[in-house]
């Protein structure tokens, strides 16, 4: 079964590139380059990002 994620692939790139991680990301090996506390932050600036489009 496959698993659908919730955030866009273009969002979660977006703000890596603000995280200035981006580059981690295109590397060989993709998105097991990235820490899981810089994955946290980018679900977190995903979350406030969801709040200001409600508002």
């Amino acid at each position: 079964m496959s698993r659908k994620g919730i955030m866009s692939d273009k969002l979660k790139e977006e703000i890596a590139k603000e995280l200035g991680v981006y580059d981690e990301v295109k590397k060989e090996g993709g998105w097991g380059n990235v820490s899981s506390k810089t994955c946290g932050n980018i679900v977190t600036k995903a979350i406030e990002i969801a709040n200001r489009e409600r508002k």
